[in-house]
């Protein structure tokens, strides 16, 4: 049975966190929600977790679903929120999953914890900003994360003012999104308009120095990507690729942002054994 908690971070802020439950003894897995998202534990995952006989563990990253915010968090702090997390449900090793947004902090977790954490996947995840127009190229949309660039307070007085582009979406997104994740497309758009904070310290996070290097991960690293992704372009992807010393790639050329996320089950088939 899922069950939420409220977990005191190391500064004295709170953290949301829900735990799907599972078997005694099943391996566990965190989840880092994509940006926005509140940390809810939406059924594709549960299900594929549960069919993987995993336990899945998410939490609300500050900002976001209930959690505290904390303006100028850097993604380095997801390790530390992590422990809060794993302490509190007096969990010892786990793997890390992250989507999007999510996947910086999942690698986080990967450098900054290797003796909590034993292997990572990551899903159309960006790689770190490296100063250049280059980093944007192929991004269907991008003001938000150049507005991010000029600092946070740049990226706050865009807050409202962002027009969508559908085009960031591909037809299997879009499929996605009408079919098995639509829960997922339901929640980003509840929480962008709820926790608007939350995506401007996410912005802010992904384009400022990361508070560690992908090449300090030492364990092992699953990177999905789809080939035709028109928010987070699939050259981030090879860039991680270069930068994580044990990192492998697996490229779904006609996946889009969100319909990669259906490559889930067979990503944690490869985590599973990873787990300990």
């Amino acid at each position: 049975m899922s069950t939420e908690h409220e977990v005191d971070g190391p500064d004295g802020y709170r953290l949301r966190v829900r735990d799907a439950g599972g078997p005694d003894g099943a391996p566990v897995v965190l989840w880092q929600h994509g940006s926005p998202h509140s940390g809810a534990l939406v059924p594709p995952l549960v299900e594929a977790c549960a069919a993987a006989g995993l336990r899945l563990v998410s939490y609300a990253r500050p900002g976001y679903g209930g959690s505290t915010g904390r303006p100028g968090r850097d993604v380095a702090a997801a390790a530390a929120d992590v422990t809060a997390v794993l302490d509190a449900l007096r969990v010892e090793h786990a793997g890390v999953v992250g989507s999007s947004g999510g996947g910086p902090h999942s690698l986080a977790c990967a450098a900054l914890l290797p003796d909590r954490v034993t292997a990572a996947v990551c899903l159309a995840s960006p790689a770190p900003y490296d100063g250049t127009d280059a980093w944007f190229a192929g991004m269907a949309s991008d003001d938000a994360l150049r507005a991010a660039v000029e600092g946070r307070a740049a990226r706050v007085a865009l807050v409202g003012r962002e027009d969508f582009d559908p085009a960031v979406f591909t037809a299997t997104d879009w499929a996605a999104l009408e079919g098995r994740w639509a829960t997922l497309g339901a929640d980003a758009g509840a929480a962008g308009e709820a926790w608007p904070d939350g995506l401007v310290d996410d912005d802010v996070a992904l384009v400022t120095p990361w508070g560690f290097r992908p090449g300090q991960v030492e364990v092992p690293v699953l990177l999905v990507h789809g080939g035709a992704d028109r928010m987070i372009p699939v050259d981030h992807a090879h860039r991680l690729l270069a930068a994580c010393p044990r990192a492998e790639l697996w490229l779904r050329p006609r996946d889009g942002h969100v319909s990669v996320l259906d490559a889930l089950p067979v990503a944690l088939a490869w985590l599973t054994p990873q787990l300990r």
